[in-house]
Protein backbone atom coordinates (compact mmCIF):
# COMPACT_ATOMS: atom_id res chain seq x y z
CA UNK A 1 0.00 0.00 0.00
CA UNK A 2 2.87 2.28 0.11
CA UNK A 3 2.47 3.72 -3.36
CA UNK A 4 -1.30 4.31 -2.83
CA UNK A 5 -0.48 6.05 0.55
CA UNK A 6 2.04 8.30 -1.40
CA UNK A 7 -0.23 9.06 -3.86
CA UNK A 8 -3.07 10.43 -1.47
CA UNK A 9 -0.59 12.30 0.54
CA UNK A 10 0.17 14.31 -2.29
CA UNK A 11 -3.20 14.66 -3.33
CA UNK A 12 -4.03 15.38 0.20
CA UNK A 13 -1.06 18.20 -0.03
CA UNK A 14 -2.47 19.75 -3.73
CA UNK A 15 -6.05 19.58 -1.96
CA UNK A 16 -4.88 21.42 1.29
CA UNK A 17 -2.89 23.87 -0.74
CA UNK A 18 -5.58 24.77 -3.76
CA UNK A 19 -8.05 24.99 -0.42
CA UNK A 20 -6.24 27.96 0.98
CA UNK A 21 -5.80 29.78 -2.39
CA UNK A 22 -9.69 29.83 -3.06
CA UNK A 23 -10.04 30.99 0.76
CA UNK A 24 -12.63 28.24 0.90
CA UNK A 25 -12.62 28.74 5.04
CA UNK A 26 -13.37 32.97 3.86
CA UNK A 27 -16.26 31.08 1.70
CA UNK A 28 -17.36 29.43 4.73
CA UNK A 29 -17.77 32.60 6.93
CA UNK A 30 -19.56 34.29 3.81
CA UNK A 31 -21.95 31.59 3.50
CA UNK A 32 -22.38 31.52 7.06
CA UNK A 33 -23.36 35.27 7.10
CA UNK A 34 -25.71 35.07 4.16
CA UNK A 35 -27.50 32.54 5.57
CA UNK A 36 -28.02 34.73 8.80
CA UNK A 37 -28.97 37.45 6.89
CA UNK A 38 -31.64 34.88 4.84
CA UNK A 39 -33.65 34.22 8.23
CA UNK A 40 -33.62 37.58 9.12
CA UNK A 41 -37.42 38.30 9.37
CA UNK A 42 -37.57 41.22 6.59
CA UNK A 43 -35.82 39.45 3.79
CA UNK A 44 -37.78 39.54 1.34
CA UNK A 45 -38.66 43.49 1.78
CA UNK A 46 -36.45 43.99 -0.64
CA UNK A 47 -36.99 41.28 -3.71
CA UNK A 48 -33.98 42.58 -5.85
CA UNK A 49 -31.54 42.29 -2.84
CA UNK A 50 -33.32 39.00 -1.55
CA UNK A 51 -32.76 37.25 -4.61
CA UNK A 52 -29.20 38.41 -5.18
CA UNK A 53 -28.90 36.64 -1.77
CA UNK A 54 -30.11 33.90 -2.64
CA UNK A 55 -28.47 33.37 -5.37
CA UNK A 56 -24.69 34.19 -4.35
CA UNK A 57 -25.31 31.78 -1.32
CA UNK A 58 -26.11 29.29 -3.41
CA UNK A 59 -23.43 29.50 -5.42
CA UNK A 60 -20.95 29.07 -2.69
CA UNK A 61 -22.70 26.72 -0.83
CA UNK A 62 -22.15 24.13 -4.21
CA UNK A 63 -18.43 25.31 -4.23
CA UNK A 64 -17.87 24.70 -0.06
CA UNK A 65 -19.62 21.67 -0.66
CA UNK A 66 -17.40 20.33 -3.52
CA UNK A 67 -14.09 21.03 -1.64
CA UNK A 68 -15.37 19.86 1.72
CA UNK A 69 -16.30 16.08 -0.13
CA UNK A 70 -13.05 16.17 -2.10
CA UNK A 71 -11.09 16.67 1.17
CA UNK A 72 -13.23 13.97 3.11
CA UNK A 73 -13.25 11.74 0.69
CA UNK A 74 -9.20 11.86 0.51
CA UNK A 75 -8.61 12.09 4.30
CA UNK A 76 -10.52 9.25 4.92
CA UNK A 77 -9.48 7.11 1.89
CA UNK A 78 -5.88 8.06 3.47
CA UNK A 79 -6.61 6.40 6.74
CA UNK A 80 -8.14 3.58 5.15
CA UNK A 81 -4.78 2.82 3.32
CA UNK A 82 -2.94 3.01 6.63
CA UNK A 83 -5.38 0.54 8.43
CA UNK A 84 -4.47 -1.36 5.58
CA UNK A 85 -0.54 -1.01 5.44
CA UNK A 86 -0.82 -2.07 9.42
CA UNK A 87 -2.18 -5.83 8.69
CA UNK A 88 -0.59 -8.87 7.19
CA UNK A 89 0.08 -8.18 3.50
CA UNK A 90 -1.91 -12.17 2.93
CA UNK A 91 -4.97 -10.64 4.56
CA UNK A 92 -5.78 -8.27 3.19
CA UNK A 93 -8.98 -7.93 1.01
CA UNK A 94 -7.94 -7.78 -2.90
CA UNK A 95 -11.72 -6.50 -3.76
CA UNK A 96 -10.89 -3.62 -1.19
CA UNK A 97 -7.57 -2.72 -2.62
CA UNK A 98 -9.00 -3.22 -6.11
CA UNK A 99 -11.66 -0.74 -5.16
CA UNK A 100 -8.96 1.84 -3.47
CA UNK A 101 -7.09 1.63 -6.65
CA UNK A 102 -10.13 3.15 -8.79
CA UNK A 103 -11.61 5.55 -6.01
CA UNK A 104 -7.60 6.97 -6.37
CA UNK A 105 -8.00 7.59 -9.66
CA UNK A 106 -11.58 9.03 -9.35
CA UNK A 107 -10.03 11.89 -7.07
CA UNK A 108 -7.12 12.56 -9.25
CA UNK A 109 -9.52 12.88 -11.38
CA UNK A 110 -11.96 14.99 -9.50
CA UNK A 111 -9.33 17.13 -8.32
CA UNK A 112 -8.03 18.37 -11.88
CA UNK A 113 -11.65 19.35 -12.97
CA UNK A 114 -11.86 21.51 -9.69
CA UNK A 115 -8.20 22.66 -9.81
CA UNK A 116 -8.99 24.60 -13.11
CA UNK A 117 -10.98 26.92 -10.62
CA UNK A 118 -7.48 28.29 -9.71
CA UNK A 119 -7.30 29.60 -13.65
CA UNK A 120 -10.37 31.74 -12.96
CA UNK A 121 -8.44 34.52 -11.01
CA UNK A 122 -9.17 37.88 -12.76
CA UNK A 123 -10.57 40.57 -11.83
CA UNK A 124 -13.91 39.92 -13.13
CA UNK A 125 -13.75 36.82 -13.99
CA UNK A 126 -16.53 35.73 -11.05
CA UNK A 127 -19.22 38.14 -12.60
CA UNK A 128 -21.92 37.39 -14.72
CA UNK A 129 -21.78 38.37 -18.37
CA UNK A 130 -23.16 40.38 -21.15
CA UNK A 131 -23.14 38.32 -24.27
CA UNK A 132 -23.18 39.96 -27.83
CA UNK A 133 -23.70 38.10 -31.12
CA UNK A 134 -23.77 39.37 -34.39
CA UNK A 135 -23.81 37.82 -38.02
CA UNK A 136 -20.77 39.01 -40.55
CA UNK A 137 -21.28 40.10 -43.95
CA UNK A 138 -22.86 37.59 -46.36
CA UNK A 139 -27.02 37.74 -46.01
CA UNK A 140 -28.70 34.28 -44.93
CA UNK A 141 -25.60 32.08 -44.48
CA UNK A 142 -23.80 34.52 -42.23
CA UNK A 143 -26.98 35.07 -40.02
CA UNK A 144 -27.64 31.33 -39.92
CA UNK A 145 -24.08 31.09 -38.23
CA UNK A 146 -24.70 33.52 -35.83
CA UNK A 147 -28.25 31.76 -34.40
CA UNK A 148 -25.79 28.06 -34.65
CA UNK A 149 -23.72 30.26 -32.40
CA UNK A 150 -26.51 31.15 -30.11
CA UNK A 151 -27.71 28.01 -29.60
CA UNK A 152 -24.12 26.50 -29.01
CA UNK A 153 -23.35 29.49 -25.79
CA UNK A 154 -27.24 28.65 -25.04
CA UNK A 155 -26.36 25.20 -24.73
CA UNK A 156 -23.26 25.98 -22.76
CA UNK A 157 -24.58 27.88 -20.37
CA UNK A 158 -27.33 25.32 -20.03
CA UNK A 159 -24.87 22.43 -18.82
CA UNK A 160 -23.12 24.99 -16.58
CA UNK A 161 -26.63 25.45 -14.90
CA UNK A 162 -26.66 29.08 -15.52
CA UNK A 163 -29.48 31.81 -15.91
CA UNK A 164 -29.93 32.94 -19.29
CA UNK A 165 -32.28 36.22 -20.28
CA UNK A 166 -32.51 38.03 -23.74
CA UNK A 167 -32.04 41.39 -24.02
CA UNK A 168 -32.76 42.04 -27.61
CA UNK A 169 -32.69 40.21 -30.77
CA UNK A 170 -33.32 40.70 -34.70
CA UNK A 171 -34.22 38.39 -36.72
CA UNK A 172 -33.03 37.73 -40.37
CA UNK A 173 -35.33 37.74 -43.59
CA UNK A 174 -35.31 34.27 -44.66
CA UNK A 175 -33.33 32.48 -41.75
CA UNK A 176 -31.22 33.02 -38.30
CA UNK A 177 -30.48 35.96 -36.75
CA UNK A 178 -28.29 39.72 -37.55
CA UNK A 179 -27.73 39.62 -33.79
CA UNK A 180 -28.63 38.85 -30.43
CA UNK A 181 -27.77 39.88 -26.73
CA UNK A 182 -28.10 38.15 -23.73
CA UNK A 183 -27.18 38.41 -20.13
CA UNK A 184 -25.80 35.20 -18.66
CA UNK A 185 -26.30 35.00 -14.18
CA UNK A 186 -24.34 32.41 -12.59
CA UNK A 187 -20.84 32.28 -10.67
CA UNK A 188 -17.90 32.46 -12.26
CA UNK A 189 -19.87 32.80 -16.29
CA UNK A 190 -17.88 35.79 -17.58
CA UNK A 191 -14.72 33.54 -16.28
CA UNK A 192 -15.75 30.72 -19.01
CA UNK A 193 -17.19 33.06 -21.74
CA UNK A 194 -14.22 34.75 -21.68
CA UNK A 195 -12.87 32.46 -24.48
CA UNK A 196 -15.31 33.02 -26.82
CA UNK A 197 -14.71 36.70 -26.95
CA UNK A 198 -13.65 36.85 -31.24
CA UNK A 199 -14.80 36.31 -34.48
CA UNK A 200 -15.74 32.76 -35.49
CA UNK A 201 -15.57 31.27 -38.87
CA UNK A 202 -17.58 28.17 -40.60
CA UNK A 203 -16.74 26.39 -43.42
CA UNK A 204 -19.34 24.02 -45.31
CA UNK A 205 -21.99 22.93 -47.72
CA UNK A 206 -24.81 25.58 -47.55
CA UNK A 207 -28.14 24.60 -47.14
CA UNK A 208 -29.54 27.55 -48.60
CA UNK A 209 -27.44 27.19 -52.06
CA UNK A 210 -29.15 24.95 -54.62
CA UNK A 211 -25.43 23.99 -55.95
CA UNK A 212 -24.31 22.61 -52.81
CA UNK A 213 -21.41 24.72 -52.82
CA UNK A 214 -18.96 25.34 -50.36
CA UNK A 215 -19.20 28.57 -47.98
CA UNK A 216 -17.44 30.50 -45.64
CA UNK A 217 -19.19 32.68 -42.72
CA UNK A 218 -18.13 35.01 -39.93
CA UNK A 219 -20.28 36.17 -36.69
CA UNK A 220 -18.75 38.22 -33.83
CA UNK A 221 -19.07 36.95 -30.42
CA UNK A 222 -19.05 39.86 -27.71
CA UNK A 223 -18.38 38.83 -24.44
CA UNK A 224 -18.54 41.62 -21.42
CA UNK A 225 -18.67 41.37 -17.10
CA UNK A 226 -21.71 42.71 -15.69
CA UNK A 227 -20.30 45.24 -13.01
CA UNK A 228 -22.31 45.63 -10.00
CA UNK A 229 -23.57 49.44 -9.12
CA UNK A 230 -20.18 51.55 -7.79
CA UNK A 231 -17.69 49.71 -10.15
CA UNK A 232 -18.36 51.09 -13.59
CA UNK A 233 -17.51 54.22 -14.85
CA UNK A 234 -19.51 57.53 -14.62
CA UNK A 235 -21.80 58.76 -18.11
CA UNK A 236 -22.43 62.27 -18.68
CA UNK A 237 -26.28 62.40 -20.06
CA UNK A 238 -25.18 64.91 -22.56
CA UNK A 239 -23.28 62.19 -24.22
CA UNK A 240 -26.07 60.05 -24.50
CA UNK A 241 -28.63 59.90 -27.53
CA UNK A 242 -32.06 57.86 -26.79
CA UNK A 243 -34.11 56.55 -28.79
CA UNK A 244 -37.20 54.70 -28.24
CA UNK A 245 -39.19 52.25 -30.67
CA UNK A 246 -41.64 50.22 -31.17
CA UNK A 247 -40.49 46.43 -29.73
CA UNK A 248 -40.32 43.53 -32.52
CA UNK A 249 -40.05 40.72 -29.37
CA UNK A 250 -41.47 38.23 -28.25
CA UNK A 251 -43.93 38.87 -25.38
CA UNK A 252 -47.10 39.34 -23.63
CA UNK A 253 -49.85 42.25 -23.89
CA UNK A 254 -48.87 45.24 -25.15
CA UNK A 255 -45.09 44.77 -25.80
CA UNK A 256 -45.59 44.99 -29.64
CA UNK A 257 -48.15 47.85 -29.85
CA UNK A 258 -45.67 50.59 -27.36
CA UNK A 259 -42.53 52.32 -27.39
CA UNK A 260 -40.97 50.11 -24.85
CA UNK A 261 -38.05 49.42 -26.57
CA UNK A 262 -34.61 51.47 -26.06
CA UNK A 263 -31.67 52.52 -28.33
CA UNK A 264 -28.58 54.41 -26.07
CA UNK A 265 -25.92 56.03 -28.27
CA UNK A 266 -22.85 56.94 -26.58
CA UNK A 267 -21.56 59.73 -28.78
CA UNK A 268 -18.14 60.34 -28.17
CA UNK A 269 -16.84 56.66 -28.62
CA UNK A 270 -20.03 55.23 -31.00
CA UNK A 271 -21.32 52.65 -28.73
CA UNK A 272 -24.68 51.19 -29.65
CA UNK A 273 -26.83 49.40 -27.25
CA UNK A 274 -30.42 48.63 -27.23
CA UNK A 275 -32.94 46.40 -24.95
CA UNK A 276 -36.58 45.61 -25.61
CA UNK A 277 -37.10 42.05 -23.52
CA UNK A 278 -39.37 44.23 -20.88
CA UNK A 279 -42.60 45.66 -21.17
CA UNK A 280 -41.53 48.77 -19.30
CA UNK A 281 -39.53 51.24 -20.80
CA UNK A 282 -38.45 52.18 -17.84
CA UNK A 283 -36.91 49.01 -17.39
CA UNK A 284 -35.41 48.37 -21.14
CA UNK A 285 -33.64 51.81 -20.54
CA UNK A 286 -31.87 51.23 -16.85
CA UNK A 287 -31.13 47.50 -18.48
CA UNK A 288 -29.68 49.29 -21.36
CA UNK A 289 -27.58 51.21 -19.30
CA UNK A 290 -26.19 48.89 -17.12
CA UNK A 291 -25.01 46.98 -20.76
CA UNK A 292 -23.30 50.47 -21.62
CA UNK A 293 -21.46 51.06 -18.65
CA UNK A 294 -20.21 47.55 -18.69
CA UNK A 295 -18.97 48.10 -22.45
CA UNK A 296 -17.44 51.56 -21.41
CA UNK A 297 -15.66 49.83 -18.16
CA UNK A 298 -14.23 46.92 -20.26
CA UNK A 299 -13.13 49.72 -23.29
CA UNK A 300 -11.24 51.86 -20.47
CA UNK A 301 -9.52 48.57 -18.91
CA UNK A 302 -8.48 47.63 -22.42
CA UNK A 303 -7.04 50.25 -22.96
CA UNK A 304 -5.23 50.71 -20.14
CA UNK A 305 -3.98 47.01 -20.67
CA UNK A 306 -2.80 48.11 -24.24
CA UNK A 307 -0.96 50.97 -22.76
CA UNK A 308 0.75 48.83 -20.13
CA UNK A 309 1.53 45.67 -22.89
CA UNK A 310 2.84 48.88 -24.93
CA UNK A 311 5.16 49.87 -22.52
CA UNK A 312 6.55 46.57 -21.89
CA UNK A 313 7.44 46.23 -25.65
CA UNK A 314 4.72 43.16 -26.06
CA UNK A 315 1.93 45.30 -27.43
CA UNK A 316 0.27 43.53 -30.58
CA UNK A 317 -3.10 44.70 -32.49
CA UNK A 318 -5.78 42.57 -31.16
CA UNK A 319 -9.22 44.25 -33.15
CA UNK A 320 -12.66 42.41 -32.36
CA UNK A 321 -12.41 41.27 -36.01
CA UNK A 322 -9.84 39.16 -35.79
CA UNK A 323 -10.35 35.50 -36.30
CA UNK A 324 -9.92 33.21 -32.86
CA UNK A 325 -11.50 29.82 -34.52
CA UNK A 326 -12.73 27.83 -37.16
CA UNK A 327 -15.55 25.07 -37.52
CA UNK A 328 -15.13 23.20 -40.60
CA UNK A 329 -17.81 20.43 -41.75
CA UNK A 330 -16.79 20.01 -45.32
CA UNK A 331 -14.78 18.69 -46.36
CA UNK A 332 -13.50 16.90 -43.17
CA UNK A 333 -14.56 17.96 -39.52
CA UNK A 334 -12.78 19.96 -36.77
CA UNK A 335 -13.14 22.73 -34.83
CA UNK A 336 -9.46 24.44 -34.05
CA UNK A 337 -8.74 27.66 -31.83
CA UNK A 338 -6.45 30.06 -33.19
CA UNK A 339 -4.90 31.36 -29.90
CA UNK A 340 -4.25 27.86 -28.35
CA UNK A 341 -4.29 25.60 -31.21
CA UNK A 342 -6.47 23.50 -29.13
CA UNK A 343 -8.81 21.39 -31.85
CA UNK A 344 -12.06 19.08 -31.62
CA UNK A 345 -12.42 16.58 -34.12
CA UNK A 346 -16.90 16.20 -33.25
CA UNK A 347 -17.96 19.80 -34.70
CA UNK A 348 -22.00 18.55 -33.49
CA UNK A 349 -20.67 18.32 -30.00
CA UNK A 350 -18.83 21.07 -29.62
CA UNK A 351 -21.79 23.35 -31.64
CA UNK A 352 -24.10 21.65 -29.23
CA UNK A 353 -22.81 23.17 -26.28
CA UNK A 354 -19.68 20.80 -25.14
CA UNK A 355 -16.82 23.89 -24.76
CA UNK A 356 -14.98 23.01 -21.64
CA UNK A 357 -12.09 21.75 -23.71
CA UNK A 358 -11.63 24.90 -25.26
CA UNK A 359 -12.64 27.24 -22.38
CA UNK A 360 -9.84 25.45 -20.38
CA UNK A 361 -7.37 25.44 -22.87
CA UNK A 362 -7.82 29.56 -23.34
CA UNK A 363 -7.69 30.06 -19.61
CA UNK A 364 -4.58 28.14 -19.46
CA UNK A 365 -3.25 29.51 -22.70
CA UNK A 366 -3.99 33.10 -21.02
CA UNK A 367 -2.41 32.61 -17.60
CA UNK A 368 0.81 31.37 -19.59
CA UNK A 369 1.03 34.38 -21.87
CA UNK A 370 0.33 37.33 -18.88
Amino acid sequence: MKDEIKRLEALRDRVLSTWNLLDIDGKIIEQDNLEREMQAEQFWANPDRAKDVSQRHEEIRKEVERWQTMRQEVVGLLDLCRDLASQEEGKRDPVLIEDIAKDIQRLETDFEHLEFFLLLDGKHDTKNAIVSIHAGSGGTEAQDWAEMLLRMLLRYCEKQGWKTTTLDESRGQEAGIKSAVFRVEGRYAYGHLQSEHGTHRLVRISPFDAEKMRHTSFALIEVIPELEHGESVMIDSKDLRIDTFMSGGHGGQSVNTTYSAVRIVHIPTGITVQCQNERSQLQNKETAMRILQSKLQTLKEEEEEKERQELRGEYKSAEWGNQIRSYVLHPYKMVKDIRTRYEENDPDAVLDGDLSGFVEAYLRWKKKSA
